[in-house]
């Protein structure tokens, strides 16, 4: 959906970055703290445990080893004597070779040097005294090494994590966009979804002229909700209005408020407000929502009370006593339906903004910006590729396009023809062709399957018109019959429900009229006729027993987030007659579908035999096949009926 922007004046090319030298900074830091442990260890272990090296033992215990020969050597130190025995001595029952003692005062045992003598004992005196100073230096250098790699790490993580308190952990995470820096994309740029761009153009016009909006008492809306399905260009829109206003534009995830710590999401909302106050007129655009906007205790066990505080704060922040009516929030979100009701309220999201799948018209628009730039062939027609392309949103037609150019690319064209375009639809659609190859029986049932399909298409007058079968397995499906609506359709008849139900049921019933039985081939197509045919009876009202009645026969689990087939609301007989009168419908469509195909036999086995031979049939070779004229041309997107 976006235009390419026109190219920059140009400039000095920016200086590359020098590549990394050395280790990581992670590595680094790894090691600089393991080298500042083992050195705290190491001097822990020389401040308390070296005087501990040696058992004390008692004076009168050195004396007899000596007197008796069993001291080698000895290191007189002031009054303290260390010596080792030539012969390993039990003591306390241990065993020791090292010891050490206190020697008595001087003068008070002449008699030890001359024995130390008299028994050749090595006699070192030590000329080395340790100070108190010295001693209390290596008592406190761990602490003090210890406390400076406290500091260094807090200075590091404060520099990486950003300032604030705890390291960074409350500030905001929204990054501030300026026009002319950051943006190049206006609201010329966005094909399609002309009134979503007429409400957020309002929004931009007042955010440049207030005053022509108060002076007949207009306020600007506070909130704007864009709601839309993935893909079709909320975020899209959010950076053509930071395009176009020229006004301070912070956008954030609204899951980057939310952290483990309560109190952190609602603090990074306040800054957040709090900076884009300091620069208003300016614009907030949260996208994803429901993130934290989902209604308050809902859930299984109740609210999470770090996402409640966020979303609780926000509220005050959009509507609460101290408000900025020059601030303007805009959000985006695929479940408006989750949102808590204080924040969809006036005065907080004023208006909501619905970002639908792309028209015909705008789908051509989109396919010409992703078109734009690259070669394509003669035969590629844009219009006609967006009649084959409904409910595609604006990345499905973007990706589409880019498939297109991959194909293209492999088989070494120099330009995009129409068929890489098909084989880019088909591998969206249905997914590569298998590599898994079917054997004659299996593709010769398939073909049946198929042609079952087509036929009873072909005889229905109000089912879409056939575009195209193959057989060929692709993704998870056997074969696949495609048919393409006229138009782009908004509302769907009873008749024309009941003619999809019949075409579902087509290849099951070629299978039972031709083999006598049936196969697992129709698995996908009983899901989506089952769907379809309750979805008649309990949604839609097509049933004479219920009446014109809305049965919610499904809810959404509380814990698994998904929505799941339990009865809701509902009785167990209503439920019970929901599913008796779907039953009853799809065996009707059954029913028809036999006889149909049991009335034009011929037709069916022409179709198989082509089948067989080509494996795929377009259009015009279907409709030859079936002897009916040609539908007119193809305006619609291909509504798939596949076996597997």
């Amino acid at each position: 959906m976006e235009r390419p922007n026109p190219s920059p004046s140009p400039g000095p090319p920016p200086k590359p970055a020098p590549p990394p030298t050395g280790w990581p900074r992670t590595t680094q830091l790894g090691i600089g703290l393991l080298a500042l442990v083992m050195l705290g260890l190491w001097l822990w272990r020389a401040a308390i445990g070296g005087s501990e090296s040696r058992t004390t033992v008692d004076y009168s215990q050195m004396y007899s080893w000596v007197e008796a020969g069993k001291v080698k050597s000895v290191v007189i130190d002031g009054q303290t004597m260390t010596g080792t025995l030539s012969a390993a001595e039990t003591v306390n029952g241990k065993p020791l070779t090292e010891f050490r003692t206190a020697l008595p005062g001087t003068g008070d045992d002449d008699k030890l040097l001359p024995l130390l003598r008299d028994k050749h004992v090595a006699i070192r005196a030590s000329t080395t005294k340790s100070s108190v100073l010295g001693q209390l230096v290596i008592a406190l250098l761990p602490w003090v090494l210890m406390v400076a790699l406290w500091v260094w790490l807090a200075r590091r993580g404060k520099k990486m994590l950003g300032s604030g308190s705890a390291l960074g952990m409350l500030k905001s995470k929204s990054r501030k966009y300026e026009r002319a820096l950051h943006v190049a994309v206006t609201f010329d740029d966005v094909a399609g979804l002309q009134s979503a761009k007429r409400d957020l153009e309002e929004i931009v016009q007042f955010l440049k002229q207030p005053e022509r909006f108060r002076r007949l008492g207009g306020k600007v809306p506070r909130g704007v909700l864009l709601i839309g399905p993935p893909g079709t260009g909320k975020t899209l829109l959010a950076r053509a209005v930071a395009g176009e206003s020229g006004v301070p534009f912070y956008s954030i995830s609204a899951s980057e408020f939310i952290e483990m710590f309560v109190g952190v999401g609602a603090a990074r909302v306040r800054e957040l407000f709090e900076e884009a106050k300091q620069h208003a007129p300016a614009i907030i655009f949260i996208d994803e929502i429901d993130a934290v906007g989902r209604s308050r205790g809902a859930g299984l066990g109740g609210g999470h009370d770090e996402r409640e505080q966020t979303l609780n704060q926000l509220l005050f922040e959009m509507d609460g006593f101290d408000r900025n009516d020059l601030l303007v929030v805009l959000a985006a979100t695929n479940r408006p339906d989750v949102l808590d009701s204080a924040l969809l309220r006036p005065g907080r999201f004023d208006r909501r903004v619905l970002v639908d799948r792309p028209e015909l018209a705008a789908r051509v628009a989109i396919l010409g910006v992703h078109t734009r730039g690259k070669p394509l062939a003669g035969d590629v027609d844009l219009t006609a590729l967006a009649r084959t392309t409904p409910g595609f949103s604006g990345a499905d037609l973007a990706n589409l396009v880019n498939e297109a150019a991959l194909t293209a690319t492999r088989r070494g064209a120099e330009a995009l023809a129409a068929a890489d375009f098909m084989a880019a639809y088909d591998k969206i659609v249905l997914g590569d062709p298998r590599e898994a190859k079917l054997d004659a029986r299996e593709k010769a049932r398939v073909a049946l399957h198929e042609s079952g399909h087509a036929v009873v298409a072909q005889f229905s007058p109000d089912a879409e018109p056939l575009q195209r079968i193959t057989i060929i397995p692709r993704g998870m499906a056997l074969g696949v019959t495609q048919q393409t609506p006229a138009e782009d359709r908004h509302l769907i008849t009873r008749p024309e429900l009941e003619t999809r139900l019949r075409v579902l049921m087509g290849g099951l019933a070629a299978e039972k009229l031709r083999l006598g039985n049936t196969s697992t081939g129709a698995e996908n197509d009983l899901r989506e006729a089952t769907q379809l045919a309750t979805n008649m009876v309990a949604h839609y009202g097509m049933s004479d027993a219920l009446g014109p009645v809305y049965v919610e026969h499904q809810e959404e689990h509380a814990f698994l987030g998904q929505r799941i087939a339990t009865g809701g609301g509902a009785s167990d007989a209503t439920i019970h007659a929901v599913e008796v009168e779907a039953r009853a419908l799809l065996t009707r469509a059954a029913a028809q579908a036999g006889e149909l195909i049991a009335g034009h036999a011929d037709a069916l086995d022409r179709v198989v035999a082509a089948l067989l031979d080509k494996e795929t049939l377009e259009r015009a070779e279907l409709a030859v096949l079936l002897a009916e004229p040609v539908r007119p041309a193809v305006t619609g997107p291909p509504a798939l009926a596949v076996s597997r």
